[in-house]
């Protein structure tokens, strides 16, 4: 499984999220992704990475690191935006790359994840059909299209995510934090759909903060910026549960390790701030201890 572990510029506080917080240098991040032994990642928010595809495929392998994929936010459900040339774009990186996966999620159209309008029978049929569309031209250029349940987008919660695999062909993504958040259960899903996860965001979370969310009590950001996110083990996410479902299905794909911080400054040795680095080890550790007690 170690092969198969791969990092996330999120993890290190890289966000599309305008204000989200200090936004540390790619050097930095690919260096530190190498120093703690991952072989992967997927490309983080646009301008984090080259935008000529060649260019960002060269800049990864001068880390020694493979492309995994890329997450694109679109706007899915309006009747009136063609969502496809935004992700062909994304597409050209990931073909230069020689990457897997495109991961969508249904944007809102409004900055942020704290809010979100509601989903009408028209967008669901928009948004179900857009989900098909971009499948089909994923898979022409020997991409795989996932969709990533997400907090405060179009699709959230576990109802949601379920009226996708009902009503569409693409695959998931499963990310065990934004499910759970959300008000779904990721290891339910895990054992109950294997065949259409083809690609996985690990999180670990912390309930409590989870339900001051679902509650209204705390905005999604503020969570975050609170300590929602911890390294895998440290929450209430049953790690170990999910991941034995998918291997035992015989999942193949990717473990995208995922800590969604926000960052005030440059993390300093010992400091009381979030150590993006420290924690995605931890995470590895305990990823590693999983597989090791699975076989």
């Amino acid at each position: 499984m170690a092969d198969r572990i791969a990092g996330a510029p999120i993890s290190w506080g890289v966000c599309e999220v305008p204000g989200w917080g200090h936004q540390l240098d790619p050097d930095t991040v690919l260096r530190q992704m190498r120093e703690l032994g991952l072989s992967a990642t997927e490309f983080g928010p646009d301008g984090f990475l080259p935008d000529d595809p060649q260019a960002k495929a060269a800049t990864l392998a001068g880390y020694g690191l493979k492309a995994v994929g890329q997450f694109v936010p679109v706007v899915l459900h309006d009747p009136g935006h063609d969502p496809l040339p935004e992700v062909e774009r994304a597409m050209e990186g990931l073909v230069a790359a020689g990457a897997s996966t495109v991961v969508l999620a249904a944007a809102t159209g409004r900055e942020g994840y704290d809010d979100r309008p509601a989903l009408d029978e028209s967008g669901w049929a928009t948004l179900l059909g857009n989900l098909d569309r971009i499948t089909g031209a994923a898979s022409a250029r020997g991409l795989v299209a996932t969709l990533h349940p997400h907090v405060g987008t179009m699709i959230e919660s576990g109802e949601e995510t379920a009226r996708v695999l009902e009503g569409s062909r693409v695959g998931l993504c499963l990310d065990t934090g934004h499910l759970l958040i959300g008000g779904g259960d990721p290891v339910a899903v895990a054992r109950e759909h294997p065949g259409r996860i083809a690609h996985v965001h690990l999180k670990d979370v912390r309930l409590d903060w989870a339900r001051r969310v679902q509650a209204g009590e705390e905005t999604y950001t503020g969570a975050v910026a609170g300590g929602m996110y911890v390294p895998l083990g440290a929450g209430d996410v049953d790690i170990a549960a999910i991941v034995s479902a998918l291997e035992s299905h015989g999942y193949t794909g990717w473990y995208v390790l995922e800590q969604d911080t926000i960052l005030t400054g440059a993390p300093a040795a010992g400091g009381d701030g979030p150590d993006p680095a420290a924690d995605v080890r931890a995470s590895v550790e305990h990823l590693l201890t999983v597989a090791k007690a699975g076989t």
